[in-house]
């Protein structure tokens, strides 16, 4: 079993001694507290004013209503210092202005309840109890407080993580007026340019705090987007790469704030294409985009335009497909398709012998259409 609060080892006939000085104790108080706390250092009028009277005043009462009595703090009004910690923050101000106006006010009554009970005879061995007491007690209307400040900092935190998502939302929708006044709400600088970033996950409030300050993220069916102001600022991109580490993700266009959804939706179709754990920018592959734009048609144009190869057996399909693949992307550059495959420069030659007998390579339409075609096979196959 816990051992009693110092206040219950305290008789309660100290507290008639000790009650009759409240009244200038508490304007002692308050005084030293406007001198030596800057946050209180001004004019104790109005709300405020009343606030810090009505502390100090509930503060000292409630202390000598516990002495004798081992029970009466769990039946104290608590919440009266909670919510002072709760009215800190919303005042802007930090808890360690609060919590210096508690030790000053324990310096202050210690020091005139010494003098008092010195004055009524009181046995020393009580008073240094009732210094023990004073201090602990003080202890707890700082726990109080904390316990108030840190909720409403919480609830703060929420209230400002809601607003953030429906901006996302409106932002999403392409709902500019809504966009604008949620922006608003949540204090957001709507940016000049944006840039859409689509992963797998389920926290959207630790993904925009890794993507850096000013990114705002929504999550929705084990998917998460985030919005990137300025995705073009130097050294924005090796950013967002060591944020994301080896998360699978897609970057949208840059675009203006109000076509968000533009960029959203082509990071989505990018996100599919992705290589797992890497970043797909989708900027940098417009033509596979191109062909996601309507699969069937991409799946029709590979069909027909690599039908020549189709007909050959697997292992001779492939070697042509690959050679095919590499001249297209080397324009033809002997030697460096033969370092691409690793095969000899007299191999290519022989394949695209071979391959000019199944298709016209040499023509430059067929070929921007066998390129596609290949793009649309890689594409199918991610």
């Amino acid at each position: 079993m816990p051992p009693p609060p110092p206040w219950a080892l305290l008789p309660p006939e100290l507290a008639t001694v000790l009650r009759p000085i409240l009244g200038e104790l508490g304007d002692e108080v308050i005084a030293a507290i406007g001198r030596d706390v800057d946050d209180y250092r001004r004019p104790l009028e109005g709300d405020f004013g009343r606030n810090v009277r009505r502390g100090v005043e509930f503060a000292l009462g409630r202390f000598l209503d516990q002495f004798g009595d081992a029970e009466r703090e769990a039946r104290g009004n608590r919440q009266v210092y909670v919510e002072l910690g709760r009215g800190e923050f919303r005042e802007g101000r930090s808890l360690d202005a609060l919590l210096s106006a508690y030790r000053i006010g324990a310096r202050v009554s210690w020091r005139r309840f010494v003098e008092a009970g010195r004055a009524a005879d009181v046995d020393p061995d009580i008073l240094f109890v009732l210094g023990e007491a004073m201090f602990a007690y003080i202890d707890g209307l700082s726990a109080e407080s904390t316990e108030g400040y840190a909720a409403a900092q919480s609830e703060a935190a929420g209230e400002r993580a809601r607003d953030l998502r429906r901006l996302v939302r409106a932002l999403l929708r392409g709902d500019e007026g809504a966009a604008r006044d949620a922006a608003r709400v949540a204090g957001w600088e709507l940016p000049n340019t944006l840039a859409a970033l689509v992963t797998e996950g389920d926290d959207a409030n630790a993904l925009a705090s890794r993507l850096g300050a000013g990114v705002i993220a929504e999550g929705e069916d084990g998917l998460l987007i985030a919005l990137v102001p300025d995705p073009d600022a130097p050294r924005r991109r090796a950013q967002l790469d060591a944020a994301l580490a080896d998360a699978t993700a897609a970057l949208g266009p840059t675009v203006e704030w109000p076509d968000a959804p533009h960029s959203a939706g082509r990071a989505t179709v990018g996100l599919r294409l992705a290589t797992r754990g890497a970043l797909f920018v989708t900027d940098d592959h417009l033509a596979t985009l191109l062909l996601q734009a309507d699969p069937r048609l991409a799946s029709d144009l590979a069909s027909a335009a690599l039908a020549p190869l189709g007909a050959l057996p697997a292992a001779p399909r492939k070697k042509l497909t690959d050679t095919l693949r590499a001249w297209l992307d080397h324009r033809g550059r002997v030697e460096e398709v033969a370092a691409v495959l690793g095969v000899h420069p007299q191999t290519v030659r022989y394949r695209v012998n071979q391959l000019r007998e199944l298709v016209d390579v040499d023509d430059p339409e067929r070929r921007f259409e066998l390129s596609l075609a290949l793009r649309a096979n890689l594409a199918s196959s991610a």
